[in-house]
């Protein structure tokens, strides 16, 4: 089967473990021909955005990638959100694709591969869905401007060539019928997952990630990760860790530091012999440190370590939000407000037999919902039922 993936609404990364990386390297591992339209968007070795050169290469995901440059109806800040791109319908012609997933709902070439899919009846095209209130439409000329004025009427023409519109949360769900008006039966459930280890596997990355963290076996080790803003509220993880006591707890702080909280993090993580900060790491080491945690801290705004946690098989502790709950069942703790995080903690210092079930049960949920083998599976085996056909009709 051959399959494209469409990245021009979202960036596309070279080696990072992000959905699109994921699901790309799966296709490609099942034996499709995979093919990934992007844009210049991406990072650069300092983690931040930057805008690569158009051009064609393999990906370090197995998959070659085109990169297309902006079309240049003004200025670049412009052309990056109107994203428009020259030569896509042409790079489908020459693909001849089974399956178009575009990534991301947001985006003119949206237009162009509902094209392709008129012309050739056959074709399934799946849309993804990141946006939801805490990242999309959160100004008053985002939201009217871009979302409701442009992003939105270009969507609702396609409709009725997209087969179903997958969504990574139930709020991204209720953001794409609410901002967009895309039918409730539409929507899929499609959350962001990660990698399931066997036995073995697993075993071997906990050893190696303990290692790294000179934790011993003995220890209950808390990561927090990801690009650390006050949002995220890794002060305040910090500071309830330094209320308790515990000789037995490690708490690992992995990603980067925005300067809003740059200066008191590492104060507080200098203060306490217990915590350590290891800085950015690599998708494969991130791995290995969650199969090492025993918890993942997450009391913020919401990550996609998440869910790599689960299949990692830690404990969770999360902000008590709609999209999290339908990743809890008794494998952690769910708080309302921060203040809770102190209370955590001393239960996992004083009640640590509880975290082998809790493990247990996030294994069980990253099985049912998260396996990205069985997401991209979804891709390329389901019957296509168009809920789009019922527009078309």
């Amino acid at each position: 089967m051959r399959i494209a993936h469409l990245c021009l609404s979202c960036f596309y990364i070279d080696g990072y473990g992000y959905q699109e990386n994921e699901l790309v390297r799966r296709h490609v591992d099942d034996g499709h021909e995979v093919l990934v339209i992007a844009s210049t968007e991406t990072f650069g070795t300092d983690r931040t955005l930057t805008y690569v050169k158009p051009g064609r290469y393999l990906g370090t995901d197995g998959a070659p990638v085109v990169r297309l440059r902006y079309r240049r109806i003004g200025p670049h800040a412009l052309n990056k959100k109107l994203r428009l791109h020259p030569g896509v319908f042409r790079l489908l012609e020459q693909f001849r694709p089974d399956v178009m997933l575009f990534h991301g709902l947001c985006g003119f070439e949206l237009l162009t591969a509902a094209r392709y899919r008129r012309a050739h009846p056959a074709v399934h095209l799946l849309v993804d869905s990141h946006e939801d209130r805490h990242n999309s439409a959160r100004s008053l000329l985002s939201e009217y401007g871009l979302h409701r004025g442009y992003y939105g009427p270009i969507l609702r023409a396609c409709l009725p060539d997209i087969d179903k519109v997958l969504c990574i949360s139930l709020e991204t769900m209720d953001f794409a019928e609410q901002m967009y008006g895309v039918p409730r039966p539409m929507l899929e459930f499609f959350p962001l997952g990660g990698v399931l280890y066997s036995d073995e596997e697993y075993a071997e990355r906990r050893a190696r990630g303990r290692r790294a963290c000179a934790v011993d076996a003995g220890a209950t080790l808390l990561l927090q990760s990801g690009k650390m803003d006050r949002a995220k509220r890794l002060l305040e993880s910090l500071e309830a860790f330094g209320r308790t006591p515990g000789p037995q707890l490690r708490f690992v702080v992995v990603g980067s530091l925005a300067d809003d909280i740059k200066d008191p993090a590492l104060a507080a993580i200098a203060a306490d012999r217990r915590v350590s900060f290891l800085g950015w790491k690599s998708a494969e080491e991130l791995k290995d440190l969650l199969c090492a945690a025993d918890v993942y801290v997450q009391p913020g705004a919401q990550s996609a370590t998440m869910q790599m946690s689960l299949c990692a098989r830690c404990a969770v502790v999360l902000d008590d939000v709609r999209s999290h709950r339908a990743f809890f069942d008794d494998n952690g703790w769910l708080i309302r407000d921060p203040t809770e995080l102190a209370r955590v903690f001393a239960q996992l210092r004083d009640e640590p037999e509880r975290l082998p079930s809790m493990a247990a049960q996030s294994r069980r949920v990253a099985e049912r919902l998260l396996d990205y083998r069985a997401l991209a599976r979804r891709i390329t085996e389901g019957d296509g039922a168009s809920a789009g056909a019922a527009v078309r009709r």
